[in-house]
C-alpha cells in the first residue's frame, strides 16, 4: 500500500493534453507521487494538462505548491493547467494564497476542453469501456 492517499487517472489524452483526475489527498506524502506521475505525461510531449479535481478531499500548502510547479512547467512549454470541478476548500486555498489568478478553474471536464485549441482537444467523453461478451457498458 503506497504511503500516500492519493490516485491519479487518465481519463483522456492527445498528443498534446491530457485529461487525468486526482482522487484523495494532496500533499507532502502525496506530492513525489503526484510529480513522478506527471512528469511521464510531460515527458510524452503533453503541454495542456486538465486536471479533473472532484475527488480531491484534501490539498494543503504543499499540494498547492505541486499545482503551482506543475502551471510553472507548462506555462515554460507554452502550455497550461486547467483544473475543473475545483470544490470549497480547493477554491478557498486557492483564493487565500494569491493563486486563484494562476489557475484557469472551469466546472466541469468537457468546458475546460472547449477552451483549448481544437487541434490539442482529445475526445470529449472518453469512450466507454465495452464489456467483451455483451457490446455494453459494464455495470457501476
Amino acid at each position: 500500500m503506497p504511503p500516500h492517499r492519493l490516485s491519479i487517472a487518465g481519463l483522456a489524452d492527445s498528443d498534446l493534453c491530457a485529461v487525468l483526475r486526482l482522487s484523495g489527498e494532496l500533499d507532502q506524502a502525496s506530492e513525489k507521487f503526484f510529480m513522478d506521475t506527471l512528469a511521464v505525461a510531460l515527458d510524452a510531449g503533453r503541454r495542456h494538462i486538465i486536471l479533473d479535481v472532484t475527488a480531491l478531499t484534501f490539498c494543503d500548502s504543499r499540494g498547492l505548491n505541486c499545482l503551482l510547479a506543475l502551471h510553472w512547467l507548462l506555462r515554460r512549454r507554452a502550455g497550461d493547467l486547467k483544473l475543473a470541478g475545483v470544490g470549497r476548500r480547493l477554491a478557498a486555498l486557492l483564493e487565500h494564497s494569491g493563486s486563484t489568478a494562476l489557475f484557469s478553474a472551469h466546472t466541469s471536464v468537457g468546458q475546460a476542453l472547449r477552451s483549448l485549441p481544437e487541434p490539442a482537444r482529445p475526445h470529449w467523453p472518453p469512450p466507454a469501456e465495452r464489456s467483451t461478451d455483451e457490446g455494453v457498458s459494464p455495470p457501476a
